[in-house]
């Protein structure tokens, strides 16, 4: 009687992995080792190869299946390991060949249908949970974030005006170009939704002679911008709250928030514009800075809600639009940034990889890994996916602010000419608002 072959469980997960990689990857060089040793090549040849190993037959079943949680986990995990580039390349040709729209084979469009049905359930940001969400991101130690970001923690997309500029140079292209977007003008009151580690509110007070109130529900944050404030003298200008942005009442001139749209969720955008409108003065001008999708609405990446951004989400202009339009706010200007955090996040990917080891001290080689990913992953997604970063300028009215752009570019000049060695130390020279300051404002009404 004859005895039917079984596959063992290696064959049966690499063949079904082979097989998907095979369809999907038609340009590069791509070498997959499986767990027995065996080596396939994939693509055209053309471009740098790119050679990963699966270690075990259980990742790569779970690759195959679910390749935007399995992947990460897998190369946390160190059964998916990188033998020739590293996994910015392997991604670099994974996205180049799934295109903007990011085809999945079928199983895996299965599981990215269940979890858009799932989406507003897990974007159900109540004050309590959002805290929580921050708290496993934010408040992580301050010695790892500095270990990447720039002097001034800036922790959002930097302008890169020019391609040569460095990282702080960009970062600080970027403070003056929301400035100028803001039309600041000496001695205005500055509400700041969610104000990190204080840099832009501390650039807005130094500049302007502004009276800055910046919320935050992160404690590592709220504590470390409260520090710099005193340090440099601008305690009695600019506050750092810890906060909820749905818990004030007070009025201000602008308001300005920098990548903390992201953690709102598509089911509080209307409560968001609704108190930004509420809070802003009649002749008040807002900028919101957030990531956005040049695509169709989408779900959160499964490694980056799980491990990174628990209720994040990041939005289609499509669905960002109608609840601005509820609430009363006037659309002034749209810019769409587009490689600039691709840009961003090389330096901060770079960076973090010469300072490894010591996020391996702080933490450990899984959280190292993570991180890793995190950052090459979300460079390839502004690079050859479809996220973007928008700026969104809003008004209550529509004769707010000048009828052409040439302010802003103006504005940046004036502040670009004024700008001083970055001793941190209050400018007493001439505003570039041009004017002297106004009574101080406590920017309460």
């Amino acid at each position: 009687m004859p005895v039917a072959k079984v596959n063992t469980p290696t064959v049966t997960a690499m063949s079904l992995l082979t097989t998907i990689v095979n369809k999907l990857i038609r340009r590069g060089s791509l070498t997959i080792t499986e767990p027995d040793g065996t080596s396939t090549r994939f693509g055209d040849g053309t471009g740098e190869h790119v050679h990963a190993e699966i270690k075990t037959p259980a990742a790569a079943r779970a690759i195959a299946l679910d390749p935007s949680l399995a992947l990460p986990e897998a190369f946390m995990n160190g059964t998916f390991v990188m033998r020739e580039g590293d996994i910015h390349d392997f991604l670099h040709v994974a996205f180049s060949n799934l295109g903007r729209e990011g085809t999945h084979p079928t199983a895996s469009r299965l599981i990215e249908g269940w979890r858009k049905l799932f989406r507003r359930f897990q974007q159900i940001n109540t004050a309590g949970r959002a805290k929580e969400n921050v708290h496993r991101h934010y408040d992580l130690s301050g010695e790892l974030y500095r270990l990447f970001l720039d002097e001034d923690m800036q922790y959002s997309c930097a302008y890169f005006e020019r391609p040569d500029m460095t990282l702080a140079e960009a970062q600080e292209a970027k403070k003056r170009h929301l400035a100028a977007k803001l039309d600041m003008k000496p001695g205005l009151s500055v509400l700041d939704i969610g104000s990190g580690w204080g840099g832009l509110g501390l650039y807005l007070a130094r500049n302007f002679d502004a009276d800055v109130l910046g919320v935050t529900l992160s404690t590592e944050q709220h504590s470390v911008a409260t520090e710099r404030a005193r340090q440099v003298g601008l305690e009695n200008h600019v506050h750092f709250e810890l906060r909820d942005y749905r818990d004030l009442k007070e009025r201000f001139d602008r308001i300005v928030s920098v990548g903390m749209f992201e953690h709102v969720g598509v089911n509080h955008y209307k409560t968001f514009f609704n108190r930004a409108a509420t809070l802003l003065k009649p002749d008040g001008t807002m900028v919101l800075h957030t990531i956005g999708r040049s695509g169709p609405p989408s779900v959160t990446n499964a490694f980056i809600r799980k491990y990174i951004f628990p209720g994040g989400y990041i939005p289609a202009l499509s669905e960002v639009m109608p609840a601005v339009e509820r609430s009363g706010l006037v659309v002034t200007d749209i810019e769409v940034l587009r490689l600039h955090y691709a840009e961003t996040l090389k330096h901060w990917r770079q960076r973090f990889l010469a300072n490894r080891k010591r996020a391996v001290e702080i933490y450990d080689e899984r959280f190292a890994r993570m991180w890793e990913f995190y950052l090459a992953a979300s460079e390839a997604s502004f690079r050859w996916q479809d996220l973007v970063v928008f700026q969104l300028q809003l008004t209550k009215r529509n004769d707010v602010l000048p009828i052409t752009r040439g302010y802003i570019a103006e504005a940046e000049d004036a502040l670009r000419k004024a700008a001083a060695p970055a001793s941190g130390a209050r400018q007493s020279s001439a505003k570039p608002g041009g004017a002297k300051r106004k009574k101080a404002s406590s920017g309460r009404a």
